[in-house]
């Protein structure tokens, strides 16, 4: 039998612009940050078994898109549901998390993201197995 403790998941709401945005978050503050964003449609329940895998070296954040999940879901007419608008609104919700620097990981939204936006520097990325299946 392991004495391996699984670390705490907190399920938690933010207020980004008026939304709430429901997020995951596990690991100790002051460890390196990875910020998980799901594909669609989904939502951060997909990253349920790998939040605790990373949370012992990490801190592991991993939000709702607004419309996704458990976040606030405003009609298309009050907002912008383009990748420009969820990136934008991504980098919004690390600077009120305060995440000067975190490891990006993007599933099935990486391609896109990437051609759409210019990723700032201080953000490394990182593929899914999925999205690099799918690039070949």
């Amino acid at each position: 039998m392991s004495n391996t403790i699984t670390p705490t998941v907190f399920y938690r709401t933010l207020n980004v612009e008026g939304l709430e945005i429901f997020y995951r978050e596990a690991g100790p503050r002051d460890a390196p940050a990875v910020l998980l964003l799901h594909g669609f449609p989904s939502s951060s329940h997909m990253f349920r078994n790998l939040i605790p895998m990373l949370a012992d070296k990490y801190h592991v954040v991993a939000p709702d898109f607004p419309g996704y999940g458990e976040s606030s879901a405003p009609s298309v007419n009050d907002f912008d549901y383009s990748y420009e608008r969820l990136f934008s609104f991504s980098e919004k919700f690390t600077e009120k998390l305060n995440l000067s620097s975190y490891a990006l990981y993007l599933s099935d939204i990486d391609k896109r993201w990437r051609k759409q936006n210019d990723i700032p520097p201080r953000i490394p990325l990182c593929q899914s197995e999925m999205t690099d299946r799918k690039s070949n």
